[in-house]
């Protein structure tokens, strides 16, 4: 009898499972189709006359193509090898496409027949080609268009892929050419264009190897060593610390929906490429033709791109990061969107902390350049060295020890009116350069907590933000010299965790 219950308990789940009250999972709402590559597309001949390419500098992207049928293109685009700042006081020689890091923005159609003219500026020191990684052929272009100073050279190609794709220089040594800046990004579109949004922005990263170490001042050359060890001095969107931030952050206002065409010229590093704040609607992974929804942090490798959209509904300023994030607070790859408009506080409150994220980028870095200027002059006041320490402190020091100076009772130690520095400032050095730990008496109370390491701060960030600390909050504690720094760094013994 037992037995004979299996029949009818199948049955009772067979009617259960084709019941209409049990929803089906939803499907799909498109079906993915296949492009069939390079052996399907609008490859017929170049119709109406030949077009110049608009190029653009980032972080600006060229127009839609707005064409119905392939063209001929014609793209210029010359090398030029210039000394640009690339982080406040540092300088560089970058050799460029087009004069920016990352170089001219290049946007065509699937199909359309591309002559490339490549000039390499007569005032350049090196020879020059380019691989393009959306080129079928030899090379990319690159067996095509090895150029010496002051020539060019021609070569033609036909799109046969969309998507979006890196190129770069790949004259010997490559992976130096590559290093100071020479890549960039070109976009070949599908023949039905991509959806339309309402800002288009364009972003690349890059690590770069300089002798002297992050901040240091001066002209730095490039360290081959460093980058054989895959060790970067920097690692930046668009080419320089601060090419996104401030007045030169990108924008939107809520409401609307933005585009980022991102890549990694690397040479070494992959992305983890992510925008604090929002979630990316979809993202066009490695640059081709599906995406993945809903999306917080995408990968792209070093020779990739991806394509992402996204509707910002809150004001406020989003930080865009490699979420490796050593590179973003330590290295430079750090970038800001900033969204204007009406707060909706369903979705989010509205406070704001730029501070806590973008450190003494937040800050206006003018006094800093200043300080500098007159340290090299010999002209340097008390005064400017105050303007530029509270530039750094802010964001650098302020998180725990607060910008009125007072720090978090019972947790992080006063600066203002301190009678800990006051016993000996020369040692507040020391602190700085190796971290203290344990336990301290400021003020007639105790505290128990931990300093890191600052040592990444170089001579001249230390003695600004030491002095500005001296001569704030009731302090009279007299003025710190880069020179002193370099003295007691170089006579301190490396604390463990400290950087040298």
């Amino acid at each position: 009898m037992r037995h004979s219950l299996y029949p009818m308990l199948l049955a009772a789940l067979l009617v259960a499972a084709c019941s209409p009250t049990t929803e089906a999972p939803p499907a799909r709402a498109e079906a993915v189709a296949d492009t069939g590559g390079s052996a399907r597309g609008d490859f017929g001949p170049p119709q109406g006359e030949p077009v110049h390419a608009v190029l653009t500098s980032p972080p600006q992207v060229p127009p839609a193509t707005g064409r119905t049928a392939p063209a001929k293109v014609i793209v210029e685009l010359e090398v030029r090898e210039l000394e640009l700042e690339i982080s406040e006081g540092v300088r560089y020689t970058f050799w460029t496409f087009g004069g920016t890091v990352p170089g001219s923005f290049i946007r065509v159609r699937q199909g359309d027949t591309v002559e490339f003219h490549l000039k390499n500026h007569p005032d350049s020191k090196m020879p020059h080609n380019i691989d393009l990684h959306g080129v079928t052929g030899p090379g990319g272009g690159a067996a095509s268009s090895f150029t010496a100073p002051g020539h060019e050279s021609q070569f033609t190609f036909k799109a046969l892929n969309h998507g979006l794709f890196v190129y770069h220089c790949a004259t010997a040594p490559v992976g130096m050419h590559i290093a100071n800046g020479m890549y960039g990004l070109i976009l070949v579109e599908p023949p039905e264009g991509l959806p339309k949004v309402d800002h288009e922005y364009y972003v690349m990263q890059g690590d770069f190897y300089t002798v002297g170490k992050y901040r240091e001042k001066g002209l730095q050359p490039f360290d081959m060593q460093k980058a054989i060890d895959e060790n970067p001095t920097y690692v930046l969107f668009n080419g320089s610390e601060g090419a996104l931030i401030n007045d030169k952050a990108l924008r939107a206002k809520t409401g609307e929906t933005v585009r980022l065409f991102v890549g990694n010229g690397g040479p070494n590093l992959v992305s983890s490429f992510h925008v604090i704040g929002e979630i990316f609607d979809k993202v066009w992974y490695e640059g081709g033709t599906h995406y993945q929804e809903n999306v917080q942090t995408t990968l792209i490798p070093a020779g990739g791109a991806m394509m992402a959209d996204f509707h910002v509904e809150v004001p406020g300023s989003y930080v865009l990061v490699d979420h490796s994030i050593f590179r973003a607070f330590n290295k430079g790859a750090l970038a800001i969107l900033k969204v204007d408009g009406e707060e909706n506080k369903a979705i989010y409150s509205g406070k704001e902390v730029d501070s806590v994220y973008l450190g003494d980028k937040a800050a206006s870095l003018t006094p800093v350049s200043t300080a500098r200027e007159a340290a090299i002059s010999g002209t340097l006041t008390l005064e400017q060295q105050i303007a530029a320490g509270k530039a750094h402190f802010t964001g650098t020091c302020s998180v725990c020890h607060q910008d009125s100076g007072l720090g978090i009772p019972g947790v992080f130690p006063p600066l203002a009116k301190s009678d800990f520095l006051a016993k000996d400032p020369e040692a507040a050095i020391k602190y700085v350069l190796n971290g203290l730990t344990g336990k301290i008496t400021v003020n007639g109370k105790e505290y128990d907590s931990v300093m890191p390491p600052m040592s990444q701060l170089n001579n001249d960030e230390i003695a600004n933000i030491l002095t500005y600390v001296f001569n704030s909050w009731g302090n009279q504690l007299g003025q710190v010299s880069t020179e002193q720094v370099a003295k007691v760094r170089g006579e301190t013994p490396r604390a463990e965790g400290a950087a040298h």
